[in-house]
This record gives structure tokens, C-alpha cells and sequence, in this order.
């Protein structure tokens, strides 16, 4: 009898360390998905403030400043101030890629998804999406004049990506049959880079709506010019 009262006391106490674990890892994982989301929270305010200020005057002082934090609370999520650009740059692609890429991925290849990728393009500098405006051309007017750096090579490449992307949507749409096959698609991913780019420059400068109005034409009548 008193075996088995040991036995049921070691199954018990092997029950009670199983759920001791589980809640500790629980604990454990809940901490993490709060990290995660503080984190996040940090990043998205760090664009914004890049937005305005520049990814060179964003520091973990001046960060810290604007969210009213310990510097050591945000050393607890970045180490350093080189650290801090290149996962605030990953943020807003991050931002850029569910307001501008993602909406029209469900459309079939053709004229139509390149039509949709750039007005969501054009719509996205016009809401503002982070507070100083496009975040990307914010940072690509700042590192275009300054030496090779990790975090240069981080705008650099995602300058390329954009434009690797409207060149891909270009191909699409001559596959699909909707523009001309000899079009040079890096050529038009170019020009139409530049509309756009032109229209976000005009609107920051006098604020003019109108601007993409302008924007929209150009980009439909050159798209005209190349139709199949």
C-alpha cells in the first residue's frame, strides 16, 4: 500500500511538473510575443521619426527621446545605432510592401497588375503613409552622396528591388500579351520609376494633389504607346 501511495505521489508530482513546465514555457513564450511586439512598435515609430529627421540622425538617444524610454530599454533591442537603421529600413519595406505590393499579387500577369501596382504606388505617396512622406526617398536623398556603408547597401539594394519588380511586372504583361514584346523592360521600368518619383517630388514641395493626376496620365499614355 504504501508503494503504490509513493507511485501515485511520483505521478502526481511528474503531472504537476508538466503543467510547471508548460506554464513556464508559456510565460516564456508570452514574454517573447510581447518583445516581439514592443519591438515592432519601436521599429514603426523609428520610420516615421526617419521619415522626417533621416536615418542618420535616428539614434538610440533620440529614439529613446521620442518614445519617452531608457536608452537602455531600447539597447535591449538593438545594440547599436548601425543595428537600429538597417531594422528600421526592414520596417518600412515592411510597411511599403502591404500598402503597394501586396494588393494587387491576387490579379493575374498582364497590364492590369502593373496598372494596379502603380496607382497603388502613386495612392501610397499621396496618403502619406509614414509622417514625412515616402520614407524610401527620404533615405535615398540622404545615402546617395555619403561612403559605402552596410546601411548604404541596405538603401542601394532596395532602390534595385523596386526597380527589379517593375521590370518583372513589364515582362509579365509582354508575356500576357499586353505590351510590346521589343519594349526594353528595364527601360520602361525607368521611365516609369521616374513618373512616379517626379509626382511624389512635385507633391512634397507645393502640395498639390494634382501632381498625381499628372502622374497617372503620363504613366497610361506611355503604357498606351507600347500596347500590343
Amino acid at each position: 500500500m504504501l508503494l503504490f501511495l509513493r507511485s501515485m505521489d511520483l505521478e502526481a508530482l511528474a503531472r504537476q511538473a508538466r503543467t510547471d513546465d508548460d506554464a513556464a514555457d508559456a510565460e516564456t513564450d508570452g514574454r517573447r510575443v510581447r518583445g516581439r511586439r514592443t519591438r515592432e512598435s519601436i521599429l514603426q515609430a523609428a520610420a516615421d521619426l526617419a521619415s522626417v529627421e533621416g536615418l542618420e540622425g535616428l539614434t538610440i538617444g533620440r529614439l529613446a527621446s521620442e518614445l519617452g524610454m531608457s536608452k537602455s530599454g531600447l539597447f535591449a533591442h538593438f545594440g547599436s545605432k548601425e543595428e537600429l537603421q538597417i531594422a528600421t529600413y526592414e520596417a518600412a519595406r515592411q510597411r511599403f510592401v502591404r500598402h503597394v505590393v501586396a494588393p494587387s499579387r491576387g490579379m493575374p500577369r498582364g497590364r492590369a497588375r502593373l496598372e494596379a501596382l502603380l496607382g497603388d504606388w502613386l495612392a501610397y505617396f499621396q496618403r502619406e503613409v509614414f509622417r514625412g512622406g515616402c520614407f524610401f526617398k527620404a533615405v535615398i536623398a540622404e545615402f546617395d552622396s555619403l561612403p559605402d556603408s552596410p546601411v548604404r547597401a541596405v538603401v542601394t539594394q532596395g532602390v534595385r528591388e523596386f526597380q527589379e519588380l517593375l521590370a518583372r511586372e513589364v515582362r509579365k504583361a509582354q508575356e500576357a500579351g499586353d505590351l510590346d514584346p521589343s519594349v526594353d523592360p528595364d527601360q520602361l521600368a525607368f521611365e516609369l520609376d521616374a513618373l512616379g518619383s517626379a509626382a511624389n517630388h512635385q507633391f512634397q514641395l507645393f502640395r498639390d494633389p494634382k501632381a498625381f493626376d499628372v502622374a497617372r496620365a503620363a504613366i497610361r499614355s506611355r503604357l498606351d504607346s507600347v500596347s500590343a
